[in-house]
């Protein structure tokens, strides 16, 4: 098992030092599992160069069925884990960056203070890589913008509006009543490719037919640092107003005429889980703990 988790992290990431990472173990151990599954086999998984990690035609059909054999495991030890009591174990719970920052000082607080049993584990990834490591088994549980991909089940938490960040001396800066075709006449910043929020953004561009501007960020602290700069405007979920606006001087939050432009975020887990009933009430207490957020509340 322990040479099938090795082969599937670097399946997963194409990278020994990545895959080794993400799995708490050194490279030369991570490597080692690997050529002793290929010799067990009877057959060449992966290919090595000195520039990048190739996965073998053999190899990509393997790795499938690693992926499921590690689901099954998972899934027999959270049925285990299920029979005892509920929030205890390990909990590896997903969230995506845009999320992370400003909404996990509340999901620790709540673990801490309801579930003191529980051992949670945070992986902060993208939307495609959260969804991939759910669906192997690799994590249990995502916070992410819904929906949360094909065939999992989404638990809706709260829906949260997107405010247009600007300089101070913007002539929209600060103004509750903007309509969404301002942004025709705006340069409008995105995060690269790969969140989430980039594909939201886009949608609403493509909305009122703008055209985003052509500079692209790793993160929405890099985004309001170039808002800053004078480089253009972009668009910030309501959650992450304070925390990021209070990073960089001489930015101004402009509110959208209703109805609003926004994004819906929830959890994700797998149909075939155990511990469902435990997330469904992970899930009520969490509405009650960001209610001191920016976000509307969705109930059940």
């Amino acid at each position: 098992m322990a040479q099938l988790r090795a082969f599937a992290a670097v399946a997963e990431h194409r990278h020994f030092r990545e895959a080794a990472a993400s799995l708490r173990m050194s490279q030369p151990a991570l490597s080692g599992a690997v050529a002793a599954l290929e010799e067990a086999l009877g057959v060449q998984l992966v290919e090595r160069t000195t520039r990048k990690v190739i996965i073998t035609p053999v190899g990509e059909r393997v790795a499938v069925r690693a992926r499921r054999v590690l689901g099954e495991l998972n899934a027999l030890t959270e049925e285990v884990d299920a029979t005892r009591r509920p929030f205890t174990g390990p909990l590896h719970l997903g969230v995506i960056p845009t999320i992370a920052p400003y909404l996990l000082p509340t999901v620790l607080r709540l673990a801490r203070d309801h579930y003191p049993d529980l051992d949670l584990h945070v992986h902060e990834e993208r939307t495609h890589q959260l969804v991939d490591g759910l669906q192997s088994g690799r994590l249990d549980l995502l916070l992410l913008a819904l929906p949360g991909g094909a065939g999992l089940v989404d638990i809706p938490l709260y829906d949260e509006d997107f405010v247009l960040v600007t300089p101070p001396d913007h002539e929209l800066a600060g103004r509750v009543d903007v309509p969404r075709d301002v942004l025709l006449d705006l340069d409008v910043l995105l995060l690269e490719e790969g969140h989430c929020l980039r594909d939201q953004a886009l949608d609403l561009c493509r909305e009122v037919g703008a055209e985003p501007g052509a500079t692209r960020a790793a993160g929405l602290s890099t985004l309001v640092q170039l808002v800053a700069g004078g480089l253009g405007v972009t668009l910030l979920p309501a959650t992450a107003v304070p925390v990021e606006t209070g990073r960089a001087a001489g930015l101004a939050a402009t509110r959208f005429s209703d109805p609003p432009p926004g994004r819906r975020i929830g959890l994700s887990h797998r149909p075939s889980s155990p511990r469902t009933a435990e997330y469904e009430r992970f899930a009520e207490s969490l509405r009650v703990a960001v209610r001191e957020l920016p976000v509307r509340i969705i109930e059940p």
